[in-house]
């Protein structure tokens, strides 16, 4: 296999058979793309995601400043996020929430032109529930130490 083709090939396999989502948006918030692993995370088919608007995974009350940030990226290009994870609640189909974090990669043409952001996601529901679980632990323990009120 050409080297070209076999880098392309790896890529895509990649993506597709990743344990967690990999997604694409376009500028305007509509998903491009949607592996195996946003299908097992949010529970929507690649067939159902794909053409929808990234409000199909972003609770109501939170999509006014997801859209305030996401097209002010479009618009500038940059984002820190690029750099540093986010953590974020999301939707699973049905309406569960989960907790996620997730890499973003600003993606755009030969000319610099933002095309879009690409998104790699993990639930992090289980861990995000022992830290809070543990962290009431101390609160109680704390509070049971002689002098405290």
């Amino acid at each position: 296999m050409e080297e070209s083709l076999l880098k392309e090939w790896l890529c895509n396999k990649i993506v597709e058979e990743s344990n967690d989502a990999v997604m694409f948006s376009d500028k305007s918030g509509i998903i491009r793309l949607w592996n195996t692993g946003a299908e097992r995370m949010f529970g929507y088919s690649a067939q159902e995601a794909l053409g929808q608007s990234l409000d199909l995974i972003i609770p109501e009350n939170l999509r006014q400043r997801h859209w305030d940030g996401y097209f002010r990226v479009m618009e500038s290009g940059t984002s820190h996020y690029s750099i540093d994870l986010l953590s974020a609640p999301a939707l699973k189909k049905g309406g569960t929430r989960i907790s996620t974090e997730f890499s973003m990669a600003l993606i755009k043409d030969a000319t610099g032109k933002m095309l879009g952001v690409a998104s790699i996601i993990r639930d992090v529901t289980a861990r995000w529930q022992r830290e809070k679980e543990m962290k009431e632990r101390i609160r109680e323990l704390e509070a049971r130490l002689p002098g405290a009120t």
